[in-house]
């Protein structure tokens, strides 16, 4: 089969690289093996459809924050990767069109009385961040009164909430569920406060790649598989975009 002649240099590797980062994965202390975490489920899933289509291996580039995926983008050292569409990150990067969305929320601890955005925006109030997560943009840009505690990596931000040094720990729902099963009694407040909207991030000269990858998500929402995907997965709070 001739391959498609916008991604010429990836069937002459035989490879595409997906850039993640945490907490898109974990990996197995024994073992080492990767696996997807909350979101990073659907992510490997689609990641592996698109290599089945090219064809080509997916091999998965381990990376510790959305700026470092975004770096690994641009620096050539891996092909795309899943990024909330965020404006500040389309200056350097260019995007397909969203192919899932989900909502942001708050982890409180056992006891807590916050049960709304508005209780957890006001003077006093200390949540704990990831810094340059697309949730955290979204939640600086709403919060008027709360203090925005931020930390480089998700666990960090988990304990800040753990060790009472934070009220309430803000991140996509999924991963909140997901450590809510590590403190006890903890729980999701059901009300959210944003959308993230999230695409196939590729360096901005590689225009073919990107067009390639539209077609993709195009062809995949219209028959159904992102849904299917995202279903397969269990994620909590998850859609395929419209």
């Amino acid at each position: 089969m001739t391959p498609d002649p916008r991604t010429t240099d990836i069937a002459q590797a035989g490879v595409i690289r997906l850039a993640m980062f945490l907490p898109q994965y974990t990996k197995d202390a024994a073992t080492g093996a990767l696996r997807g975490l909350g979101p990073g489920r659907a992510m490997i899933e689609i990641a592996r459809a698109l290599a089945a289509r090219l064809p080509a291996k997916l091999l998965i580039v381990e990376q510790p924050t959305p700026r470092a995926a975004l770096d690994c983008i641009k620096a050539g050292g891996c092909e795309f990767a899943f990024l909330g569409i965020e404006p500040s990150r389309a200056a350097e990067i260019d995007f397909t069109p969203a192919v899932f969305q989900f909502d942001y929320s708050f982890l409180v601890p056992a006891g807590s009385s916050l049960r709304h955005f508005a209780d957890a925006d006001r003077a006093g109030i200390r949540i704990s961040v990831v810094r340059n997560h697309a949730s955290t943009m979204a939640l600086s840009r709403m919060a008027k009164h709360a203090e925005l505690i931020g930390f480089d990596l998700p666990d960090d931000a988990f304990a800040a909430l753990q060790n009472g040094k934070a009220a309430a720990f803000a991140a996509p729902r999924q991963i909140l569920v997901e450590y809510a099963e590590r403190l006890p009694g903890s729980r999701v407040l059901d009300e959210g406060y944003g959308i993230n909207r999230v695409g196939m991030a590729v360096a901005k000269h590689r225009h073919g790649l990107l067009s390639y990858l539209t077609e993709f998500v195009d062809e995949a929402n219209a028959s159904g598989l992102l849904a299917r995907l995202i279903t397969d997965a269990g994620l909590h709070g998850f859609d395929a975009a419209s």
